[in-house]
């Protein structure tokens, strides 16, 4: 795979996937985020895309530029790409593919069933062409079902926007995040690093199927073990905890200012009295151990709110840190992001894109380094490849 130069930024030799050749035919979220995630470790991961572009730089919000084909959401999931125009309708597109296809590690996709064997882009004919291909392949509903995957859909007949309710008989509220296509990306990240370690024993590509759905319910954790132990559906509890009290409960400090206890065991709730100055709660039948305080969550929950309204917060979380007791402020995306230990998770501006990126790589090794600096994301090029002369 030829991919032009870019004197603008180079891609380190000692980053773990240098070297890797990476095809993305997916759209959207949950495929561009393992090719950002590719491109981050090393990888050279080019984007392919319809004439028209991933349908992500049209989702624009009305703060943004209405002529920029780089949106606030592509930006999200498309640094250190490259983009080519690429139509598979066409004979010349296909064999443009193909010939790219021969000599990349990894494709990317997220076709309905059917669709890639109709544009000859899957995985029969790649690994045809190439038996040491690795091919990923996102699907809404598995490889069998031809139904579209929506994140949204996903969240509601997964049983996250029941979860997500305020409170029993409550709205469901969807996440404010794509979730689903968050957690299938993290799925399809596994498959494929688990396949280029099976290649490196025997030589061969693999194919790596994962859906929205299956990443979605494998992702339920203690909710779906809850239902299948008991044989009770979990119901919701706002950001309250099943079986953990006080955890995930927002109070709000005598300044105004909301916080969060994620109180875990009984020590720690003897040190969360003790800062409130309230020890004979720990030693109350009713909350000294957590199975009680679950039982009593209504009446505990209401003695925390009256008091930590009488308190300020950041006397309070300070003092709590010092005892160890889990607890933070509830703080917006722009605060969360102006936080100095956030900044290491920010990409820097480049010439052509004015503002950071955030990183999708969120683990460090102290054999290899942190890629430095990364392309920004790419604007749609203006003719298909196989056209130009």
């Amino acid at each position: 795979m030829h991919i032009a130069a870019d004197t603008s930024v180079s891609f380190p030799a000692d980053l773990p996937l240098a070297g890797l050749r990476v095809l993305e035919l997916a759209s959207v979220l949950a495929g561009p985020q393992v090719g950002q995630f590719l491109a981050e470790l090393g990888a050279e991961v080019l984007k392919l895309e319809p004439p028209a572009g991933d349908v992500t730089r049209t989702w624009r919000t009305a703060a943004e530029d209405p002529n920029s084909t780089i949106t606030a959401y592509f930006s999200s999931a498309n640094w250190g790409k490259r983009s080519q125009v690429l139509d598979l309708t066409t004979a010349a597109g296909r064999a443009t593919l193909h010939q790219l296809a021969a000599t990349a590690d990894i494709v990317l996709t997220s076709y309905k069933p059917g669709d890639a064997e109709k544009l000859q882009a899957d995985y029969a004919t790649l690994s045809g062409l190439n038996p040491r291909l690795i091919y990923g392949h996102i699907t809404g509903y598995g490889p069998a079902a031809g139904r579209a995957g929506y994140d949204a859909v996903l969240q509601a007949e997964t049983g996250f926007m029941h979860l997500n309710a305020s409170g029993p008989g409550q709205e469901p509220q969807k996440m404010p995040v794509a979730l689903i296509d968050l957690l299938t990306a993290h799925q399809l990240k596994e498959g494929l690093l688990t396949a280029l370690f099976r290649r490196e024993r025997t030589g061969h590509g693999a194919l790596i199927e994962v859906s929205l759905l299956d990443s979605a319910l494998a992702s339920l954790a203690n909710q779906a073990a809850t239902y299948l132990v008991t044989g009770h559906t979990p119901q919701p509890l706002g950001s309250g905890h099943p079986s953990i009290v006080p955890y995930g409960t927002v109070y709000t400090a005598q300044d105004g200012a909301q916080l969060l206890l994620a109180v875990g065991s009984d020590r720690q709730f003897q040190q969360l009295c003790a800062v409130l100055e309230r020890p004979q709660w720990a030693e109350d039948p009713r909350f000294c151990r957590n199975p009680d305080r679950v039982a009593h969550r209504t009446q505990l929950e209401e003695l925390l709110r009256q008091r930590i309204a009488e308190l300020p917060a950041s006397s309070l979380l300070a003092e709590l840190e010092q005892r160890a007791v889990p607890a933070g402020a509830v703080r917006t995306v722009g605060e969360a992001l102006a936080q100095p230990a956030a900044q290491a998770m920010l990409l820097p501006a480049t010439a052509s894109v004015a503002w950071p990126g955030l990183r999708t790589v969120a683990f460090r090794s102290t054999a290899w380094p942190v890629a430095a600096h990364l392309l920004a994301p790419p604007e749609l090029p203006t003719q298909p490849a196989n056209q130009r002369s």
